[in-house]
């Protein structure tokens, strides 16, 4: 707010002092020619004026042609002191004596008047009595300003006050941004740009932002998984290497095949799940099918109780990947909770394609502390976990799915019933998405 308020006081000081300076300059650099302008005029009225009092003097008194015409007229000019007479007012009284002589043909008398009443006393020759009329010289005029050149200093002060916006709202900012777009790359991250300028610019430096901050987490991302690909599968490869090794001395036995079989297995479980968070789920084409089905096909390998609770909807949605998903919190709901496990697909109120997947178990769940914890990839709650196919993706694929299907992922501690003490319930939030071609 500060920036913003600074900006707009450079924009109208500049502005005000570019319409300003514009006024001044061209009332100075006018002044002479509107000067001489009026003097000519005043030229042109004085001899008018000369002539009309030498005409009525031949009939009347010079009281008489006063009180009558209006004009100042004496006898002789009051006396003036020496000196008293600033040179401006000697300059136009010089030039109005020439336009008098240009406009009569003679040049008569003239006695210029300074202060407080400046002006010329020109002498009538050809009165039949001594005559003087008196002319007030024009006052040179700077405020206000006539109308066209006031007119000229507002559209110079829109001028200046447009290129100032230009080059605070529009121009900086946008060089800023060029050179912290020049500063990304994969191994440093600039701090964000600050959002300044017009809107258009503001709203461009938040996409950029936001691209900064999505650069970022898929850096932090890419750094984890393969660390967790290394750590997780650094066991299992370990037993398989032991195994190996003795199997070159003496032939495996049942159980020592059975656990060898148990290795590959989590080392293919690990290595697919890490497949299925580096590839996402976007690119999968869009499906309309009954969604109770596809459930039902998820979880129907699952070697514990079920309890399913299913709704008959048909929605599009990317099949593979959410099917995936349920497979996933099912299996994390078998692993980690209690028996029996509650499945159900319902449809939330008052959406026409939403969809509802809740998979519960009777178990105490994770501590509502640590569920932002543990819907991010690679994070899991028990360590002891790791080496037998958990690699801590399972909430963090099911979290993706729903967010390519424009919904969300969160758990619930269920409330308690006389069938279950206690429970914990992890909801898949989902709704129809548009056809892709």
């Amino acid at each position: 707010m500060r920036t913003s308020l600074g900006r707009t006081a450079v924009i109208t000081a500049g502005a005000a002092l570019a319409g300003t300076a514009t006024v001044l300059g061209l009332q100075l650099l006018l002044a002479a020619r509107v000067e001489r302008a009026a003097l000519k005029r005043l030229g042109q009225q004085t001899s008018l004026n000369l002539r009309l009092a030498e005409l009525a003097l031949e009939r009347l008194p010079r009281d008489g042609v006063a009180q009558l015409s209006g004009l100042e007229l004496a006898a002789r000019p009051p006396r003036m002191e020496r000196g008293s007479i600033p040179g401006r007012m000697a300059q136009q009284a010089g030039q109005l004596h020439s336009e008098l002589c240009q406009q009569l043909g003679t040049c008569p008398r003239q006695v210029v008047q300074g202060l407080p009443r400046p002006g010329v006393w020109v002498e009538l020759p050809s009165a039949l009595e001594p005559a003087w009329l008196f002319t007030p010289l024009p006052r040179a005029r700077l405020w206000p300003a006539p109308l066209p050149v006031l007119s000229i200093g507002l559209l110079a002060a829109g001028l200046v006050a447009t290129s100032l916006l230009l080059e605070l709202e529009v121009r900086r900012p946008l060089a800023r941004l060029r050179q912290w777009v020049n500063g990304v790359d994969l191994n440093t991250r600039p701090a964000p740009l600050a959002e300044e300028g017009t809107s258009a610019v503001r709203g461009l430096t938040q996409r950029f932002n936001a691209m900064l901050e999505r650069l970022e987490q898929g850096r932090r991302e890419r750094a984890t998984m393969l660390a967790g690909i290394a750590h997780d599968l650094r066991s299992p490869i370990t037993r398989l290497q032991l195994r190996l090794a003795k199997a070159s001395e003496r032939p495996l036995g049942a159980e020592e095949a059975e656990r060898a079989q148990a290795d590959l297995d989590a080392i293919s479980h690990i290595t697919g799940q890490f497949m299925a968070y580096a590839s996402g789920s976007i690119t999968e084409p869009v499906v309309e099918l009954n969604l109770a089905d596809l459930v039902g096909e998820a979880v129907a390998g699952l070697a514990a109780p079920l309890q399913l609770e299913l709704m008959d909807l048909r929605r599009r949605v990317r099949p593979t990947a959410l099917a995936r998903a349920v497979a996933n919190l099912a299996e994390n709901a078998v692993a980690h909770g209690r028996a029996p496990l509650r499945i159900s697909l319902s449809s939330p109120a008052g959406e026409v394609d939403g969809f509802l997947i809740t998979v519960a178990d009777c178990g105490p769940g994770i501590p509502p502390e640590r569920w932002g914890q543990a819907l991010e990839p690679f994070q899991r709650l028990d360590p002891a976990r790791g080496g037998s196919g958990h690699c801590g993706l399972g909430l963090a694929i099911a979290r993706e799915v729903a967010a390519s299907h424009g919904g969300e992922l969160w758990c619930e501690q269920l409330p308690p019933t006389p069938e279950a003490p206690q429970g914990f319930a992890v909801v898949f939030r989902g709704r129809s998405q548009p056809v892709t071609t």
